[in-house]
């Protein structure tokens, strides 16, 4: 009996030991908390929250208020890192690319990963509020808007041209004048038929058969033309990076101390910024506050000012010449992207 009595102390010592100080990865069935004592990842022993040796939490929480958590926590990047990257990247974008090269990565969400949640949702407000849905009753009605504009002046024109002719004053002018808002209202014709470029010179023998092709589909759904297109653009938004690189070394050919790295990094956060921007147009414009969102227009100089002037330490001077030639440069890649995205989007 001695030798039983032994065993179950052994089994209920072993038993209370497992409550106090359970098994690697072993869960709480209550509230879903595990109690690790080595990491689940790799193995190696635990000496504080997170594992030494991979990085993994040492403590989990087997729930779904944890997958949520986790859930938030991968698209958003919420463990603080969001709260101290935005800010900087608003007011003083140069110094977050400063930092960000010179090493301080941990503290800081990823100019890569920044950009890509951007373009997403970009793209997501824009089409939430109608801005890249195209309608044909909706640019039916703008045709129409402009139409009614343009022949009020033209009928003005008509009748300043009638009194100089009257009074025998010289006309070529208004004449001028006259032809080319006949000229817009013809324009405006053929948005309104669906016949905007035209293909009287495209015929058989003068234009391969496969652009014939695609002029004749944009014209006849030229919606879908455009949502092909947005597509388009939607899928290789990362071609604006390589784009940006050249002219971006052309801002400090002679500066071997700065490398296309660094330049990579001011372009991705600058455009997350931009991107970021836009979305913020778009809610403005859903919420009917669209003369607010117009001002975001004068925004991205004063940005580009100073993340140029912090992310290489420039003088005053040297940022505002560079800030002026970089817009003329962002103007010839977002023309170049553009020229890709239709060519993509319709010849593909």
């Amino acid at each position: 009996m001695s030798g039983v009595d032994g065993f179950g102390d052994v089994v209920t010592g072993a038993m209370v030991a497992r409550a106090v100080e359970p098994q690697a990865g072993e869960a709480d069935r209550d509230d879903g908390h595990t109690h690790e004592r080595s990491c689940l990842n790799c193995g190696a022993p635990l000496a504080g929250p997170y594992c030494a040796a991979c990085g993994q939490k040492a403590h989990l929480h087997r729930s779904l208020r944890a997958f949520g958590g986790d859930m938030i926590a991968g698209l958003f990047n919420l463990e603080g890192k969001i709260w101290r990257t935005l800010p900087m990247l608003a007011w003083c974008p140069g110094d977050l690319t400063r930092r960000y090269v010179e090493g301080e990565r941990a503290r800081y969400i990823s100019p890569v990963a920044l950009y890509l949640f951007s373009v997403f949702a970009m793209f997501a407000v824009l089409n939430f509020n109608g801005g890249m849905s195209p309608s044909a009753n909706g640019v039916k009605a703008g045709v129409d808007i402009a139409e009614a504009d343009e022949r009020e002046a033209l009928i003005r024109l008509e009748e300043r041209r009638k009194a100089a002719a009257e009074s025998g004053k010289e006309t070529a002018t208004l004449d001028r004048a006259i032809a080319e808002k006949k000229d817009d209202l013809a324009t405006l014709e053929r948005v309104r038929t669906g016949k905007v470029v035209e293909t009287d010179g495209l015929e058989e023998g003068e234009a391969p058969a496969w652009v014939r092709t695609v002029v004749e589909n944009a014209q006849a759904d030229p919606e879908m033309a455009v949502f092909k297109v947005q597509d388009a653009a939607s899928k290789y938004s990362w071609a604006l990076i390589p784009l940006s690189l050249p002219f971006m070394w052309l801002l400090f050919p002679f500066r071997r101390q700065v490398h296309l790295y660094d330049h990579a990094v001011f372009v991705t956060y600058s455009l997350s910024f931009m991107m970021g921007l836009a979305i913020v147009g778009g809610l403005l414009v859903a919420a009917g506050y669209s003369a607010v969102a117009g001002f975001l227009f004068f925004v991205p100089p004063f940005h580009i000012y100073r993340q140029l002037k912090g992310a290489y330490s420039l003088s005053r001077l040297s940022a505002l010449w560079r800030t002026i030639v970089l817009l003329i440069f962002s103007f010839i890649v977002l023309v170049m992207f553009a020229a890709m995205m239709v060519a993509l989007g319709l010849f593909e």
